[in-house]
């Protein structure tokens, strides 16, 4: 009954449904791919696993089409990153924030073209979105491996050091970052490699996964970040 609970109260919110959306349109994907080429008697069912597939990322592109004010508040706020430290974390983010905020009306007219909404070559669209999704995994793999490298410092001081500047709690803070970090990078990597995948042919890897390999990719990337709004969950109701 509690992880009904949950779930039902996840799904109350828009960021949770679009969690639970993507984390099965993968995986049908995932399964799907499997069953079509490795199960010739089970083809058919891998068919429909892979249009169940399509149908929800179409569901996820159709829901993005509200995404725009929201990611334009979270950029106004940010700004200029005033409050970062880290010279190097505020100019990533910043560009990170602007490929965000770009992508999201390219991705529109891709859609509309191909809903026959808009008079334009889709192709060119959805290859624009593409590549500004694409930067900004990037962006944030580079702003991931940064900030672990900048944590681990901190944890290699002498222990001294932790006695008289970093408190108990505050070093397993700071290894709690490490851990959040590294599912990021972890999930930013398995994005990127399937945003390479879906750029035009010739560039790198594209077109050369095969169905399942996108899918387990996709639900590796989900999966993580289920797993970190969870965690992030319980640190919120832990907080005095």
């Amino acid at each position: 009954m509690v992880a009904l609970s949950d779930l039902a109260s996840a799904l109350e919110s828009y960021r949770g449904r679009d969690r639970l959306i993507r984390t099965l349109g993968y995986s049908c994907q995932l399964v799907g791919g499997v069953l079509v080429e490795q199960c010739p008697a089970r083809s058919e069912v891998g068919t429909r696993l892979l249009a169940l597939s399509s149908q929800l990322s179409h569901c996820r592109i159709v829901l993005r089409l509200f995404d725009d004010a929201a990611m334009f508040v979270y950029t106004k706020q940010y700004g200029l990153g005033a409050e970062e430290e880290d010279v190097f974390v505020r100019c990533v983010s910043i560009l990170g924030n602007l490929a965000d905020q770009l992508y999201y009306p390219c991705e529109h007219v891709a859609w509309a073209a191909d809903a026959k909404i808009l008079h334009v070559d889709s192709a060119r669209w959805w290859t624009l979105s593409t590549t500004l999704w694409g930067l900004s995994l990037l962006l944030g793999v580079a702003r991931s491996l940064w900030m672990v490298l900048k944590l681990r410092q901190r944890l290699r001081k002498p222990p001294e050091a932790f006695t008289s500047r970093l408190t108990r709690g505050k070093r397993r803070t700071v290894e709690t970052q490490i851990c959040s970090e590294v599912l990021t990078l972890l999930s930013n990597l398995a994005d990127l490699a399937n945003a390479v995948h879906w750029l035009p042919p010739g560039v790198l890897w594209a077109g050369r996964f095969p169905q399942w390999l996108v899918g387990l990719l996709g639900t590796l990337s989900s999966l993580l970040s289920v797993y970190q709004a969870v965690q992030a969950g319980r640190q919120a109701n832990d907080t005095p």
